[in-house]
């Protein structure tokens, strides 16, 4: 296989300065998947013969990322490589990290401990060898992933690996290879051990792929999702009749799909109905009503996403999303009852609750998703809004020190009138000016009991 001519100029001269300095350096891993399958590298990773020390002595700028694993980030030109010694890995009693690391001068002794076929191939800088023990190629070829050797030992040493697999798989379109599939299931209680925030940022990247339903379907079918998205998992079988081709588990999975490829959508499209199976009823015609999903919906993105450690701006937009994802406009709204959906959802994000509209109509049935079903109600959002942007107290002609020189005191009663106040100018936008507000608060004071 031939890639060096894809490797840059610069990396070849950080090998260069490692074998005047009698050691080895091969590139290894992620890049060399990715320029086999014709894509960008994110990052590069080397491994080397030479110790760390060796390492450090060699290059002028690096950091001791991980000396103990024997891994140094050597800063070059400008490339960031992730440099660690050959490594022989044993024991692995917390399910991530090896109890014992001992050095190697043998690179395909450390190609053995790596993860998958697909990740054990490597390029040696000096002679250009390219070197695949474990037929990596030919599992791209198949578009396999395939666990090195005995899955379950390669699943024991990083609970991990089991999402790494499906995650693979989902962004690449790939199956699993059978055995290794096998292993996931058997592997689920070294899987409970991995943080948090090990399985979001994993979760994130089967989300953001092409077509995120494949991987879910991978996760559910093996028994990873029920660990760390239960909640999802027990959508599964709860159908929904009417306009609805799917049940709600598939529903959400084709919503996913549908939605632009941005996290807090994703998510959004794949949480929003959440609350149907604790909200499902018979209704009078045979079919069924999940009255107020929403609000329960909202209320489990609230528990998940800090539980996955999730930032706390994205549970917000999430839980914001999936509460106001069933407004139903239309043309007969008045002005005011649009600049009040607009106060009520957030103008930051009235963008994305659209698209998520799109997403939801298109997994009714699987369809393409289709824009224009929510373009007259964008039309007319952007002309309300052009018209008047009052959607808050602070957006109010007057202020709260406008208030108390006409006698209203600072607390709750002054709070009271500001939001009547507001109501008032979202049904008349024209009457927002200092001293026609504060002849509207002069009128209504005694209605607060202030004379």
């Amino acid at each position: 296989m031939r890639i060096d001519h894809l490797v840059p100029a610069a990396l070849y001269d950080f090998g260069a300065v490692l074998a005047r300095a009698g050691f080895q350096a091969w590139i290894v891993g992620g890049a060399i998947r990715n320029l086999v399958l014709g894509r960008e590298p994110s990052d590069w990773d080397a491994a080397t013969d030479a110790r760390p020390e060796d390492v450090m002595r060699a290059f002028r700028r690096t950091v001791p990322t991980g000396v103990k694993h024997g891994t140094v980030t050597v800063f070059w030109r400008d490339l960031q490589i992730e440099t660690t010694t050959f490594r022989v890995e044993e024991g692995y009693a917390d399910g991530r990290r090896p109890d014992r690391v001992s050095f190697t001068p043998d690179i395909r002794e450390d190609l053995k401990r790596r993860d998958f076929t697909m990740n054990s191939m490597a390029l040696n800088l000096a002679t250009r060898e390219f070197l695949d023990p474990h037929d990596g190629l030919g599992d791209l070829g198949r578009r396999l992933v395939r666990a090195i050797g005995n899955p379950l030992e390669r699943f024991d040493e990083d609970g991990l690996r089991p999402l790494r697999a499906v995650r693979f798989a989902g962004q690449l379109g790939y199956a699993i290879d059978g055995p290794t599939f096998e292993a996931i299931g058997s592997s689920l209680h070294r899987f409970r051990a991995v943080s948090s925030e090990r399985v979001r940022d994993e979760f994130a990247k089967i989300l953001l792929s092409a077509r995120p339903s494949y991987g879910i379907g991978l996760l559910e079918r093996s028994g990873l999702l029920a660990e760390f998205l239960p909640e999802l998992a027990a959508c599964r079988g709860v159908e929904q009749g009417g306009l609805h081709s799917f049940d709600v588990f598939d529903h959400l999975a084709a919503a996913c799909d549908a939605a632009p490829p941005v996290l807090e959508l994703r998510l959004a499209a794949l949480l929003h109905d959440l609350g149907k199976p604790g909200r499902k009823a018979g209704d009078a015609e045979g079919g069924f009503s999940f009255h107020r999903h929403e609000e329960d919906s909202a209320r489990m993105v609230k528990g998940i996403l800090p539980r996955l450690k999730f930032p706390n701006l994205v549970t917000e937009r999430v839980e914001r999303l999936a509460r106001h994802h069933m407004f139903s406009y239309s043309d007969e709204w008045t002005d005011a009852a649009v600049r009040r959906f607009v106060a009520r959802v957030g103008e930051d994000l009235v963008e994305d609750l659209l698209a998520l509209r799109v997403a939801d109509s298109a997994a009714l049935a699987g369809t393409p998703p289709e824009p224009r079903g929510v373009e007259s109600f964008r039309k007319r959002i952007e002309a309300v809004l052009a018209a008047s942007r009052v959607l808050g107290v602070k957006d109010l002609a007057v202020s709260g020190d406008d208030l108390a020189s006409v006698g209203v005191p600072k607390g709750p009663v002054m709070g009271r009138l500001l939001a009547e106040l507001l109501e008032t100018v979202m049904d008349d936008p024209s009457l927002n000016e200092r001293e026609r507000l504060l002849l509207i608060a002069e009128r209504i004071k005694p209605k607060y009991g202030l004379s």
